[in-house]
C-alpha cells in the first residue's frame, strides 16, 4: 500500500490505539459465546480486525494487535506468564498469515480467484494454527487446563480463530471499498434488501431444525449474492451465516444438539468453510470475469477506433 495512502488514517499512534480499541471491543462480543474456561470461543472476531488491519494499514500496527489482546486476555488469563504466552500467540498468528498472503501477492480488493484461495487457506486455515496451538498449549502448561482438554480447547480456538478471519476480515475489506451506488434504481434496492431477509430467514431455519440436510438451503442466496453483488453482497451474506451457525453451535442446538465439543467444531469448520468458499471464491471469479470482459470491451472499443481513422489510402496497392 502506499505511503500516501495509508497516512489517510492518521498518524501511527492514532492507528495502533484505533486497532487496540477495536480488537478489544470485537473480542468482547465474541467472549459472549465462550465455551472453554470463559476465553476460547467458536468465533473470534479480533483475528478478522487484526488481519484487516494488517492488510490496509501496514505490520508495523502490531502493537496495537498484542495491546488489544493483552487488554483481554490480563483479566482471564490464569497467570501473568501464561498472558503473556497466550499475547504472543494472538499477535504472532495475524502476522504469519499476512506474511503469507504478501507472499500470495494478496489483494485487498479480493477480485481474483486466488485471493479467494490465498484469504481461505493461508490466512485463515493456516495462520491461525500458531494461535490455537500456543494458546492451548500455554494453558495446558500453566496448569489451567488438563493435558486431555488439549485437543478440544485446540480445535475450539483454532476455529474461533479462523472463522474470526473468513467471516469478518472479507466483511472489512469490502465496507472499506463500498460504495453509495448513487445510480441505482430502486429495483436494486429492492432485491438487496430480500437477499438480506432471504437469508436471514433461511439461516435461522437452518440452524433452528435438528436435520443438518437443511444447511445447504443457504447456499443458492450465497450464489445469488456472489452473482449479483460480488464481495460487496457476498461478504455480508456469509458473515451472516457463519455467525448464526456460530451460535447455534455455540448453543449447541439445530443440527448441532446431542454431539460433543469436538463433533460440532469439526462440523462448523467444514459448514463455515463451505461457506466461505461458495461466497468468497465465487464473488472473485465473477469480479474477475467482468474486469475481462470490461477489459474486452475497452479494447474493442479502441481497435474500432484506429479502423474508423485508418486512412484508406495507407491499404495495400495492387496492380502492376
Amino acid at each position: 500500500m502506499r505511503t500516501a495512502e495509508i497516512g489517510r488514517y492518521g498518524p501511527p499512534a492514532l492507528r495502533i490505539l484505533a486497532v487496540a480499541a477495536v480488537y478489544y471491543g470485537s473480542a468482547r462480543l465474541g467472549l459472549l459465546q465462550q465455551l472453554v474456561r470463559g476465553q476460547v470461543t467458536p468465533l473470534w472476531p479480533p483475528t478478522g480486525v487484526a488481519l484487516a488491519g494488517l492488510l490496509l494499514l501496514g505490520p508495523r500496527i502490531w502493537p496495537g494487535i498484542a495491546l488489544g489482546a493483552f487488554l483481554v486476555n490480563v483479566s482471564i488469563g490464569p497467570t501473568p506468564l501464561a498472558v503473556l504466552g497466550i499475547v504472543a500467540g494472538n499477535t504472532l498468528a495475524p502476522l504469519g498469515a499476512y506474511a503469507m498472503l504478501r507472499r500470495a501477492d494478496f489483494r485487498t480488493e479480493l477480485d481474483r480467484l486466488r485471493d479467494g484461495l490465498a484469504l481461505i487457506f493461508l490466512g485463515a486455515l493456516a495462520g491461525m494454527l500458531i494461535s490455537s496451538t500456543v494458546g492451548s498449549g500455554v494453558l495446558v502448561l500453566s496448569g489451567a487446563l488438563d493435558a486431555d482438554d488439549f485437543w478440544p480447547t485446540w480445535s475450539v480456538w483454532w476455529t474461533g480463530d479462523a472463522m474470526g478471519v473468513l467471516a469478518v476480515t472479507p466483511f472489512l475489506l469490502a465496507l472499506r471499498r463500498a460504495r453509495w451506488p448513487g445510480d441505482a434504481g430502486i429495483g436494486r434496492w429492492i432485491e438487496a434488501s430480500a437477499l438480506l431477509l432471504g437469508t436471514l430467514f433461511v439461516t435461522i431455519l437452518a440452524t433452528g431444525t435438528n436435520s443438518s440436510a437443511l444447511l445447504f438451503l443457504v447456499f443458492p442466496f450465497l450464489i445469488w449474492a456472489a452473482f449479483r453483488f460480488q464481495l460487496t453482497g457476498a461478504a455480508p451474506c456469509a458473515l451472516l451465516v457463519m455467525t448464526l451457525a456460530i451460535l447455534a453451535a455455540a448453543r449447541e442446538s439445530g443440527p448441532f444438539a446431542h454431539h460433543d465439543l469436538l463433533e460440532n467444531m469439526v462440523t462448523l469448520q467444514a459448514f463455515n468453510g463451505a461457506t466461505a468458499l461458495t461466497a468468497l471464491l465465487l464473488a472473485a471469479v465473477i469480479t474477475e470475469r467482468n474486469k475481462t470482459h470490461q477489459e474486452i470491451k475497452r479494447l474493442c472499443v479502441q481497435l474500432t477506433e484506429m479502423v474508423a481513422h485508418m486512412d484508406p489510402r495507407d491499404g495495400p496497392q495492387t496492380g502492376r
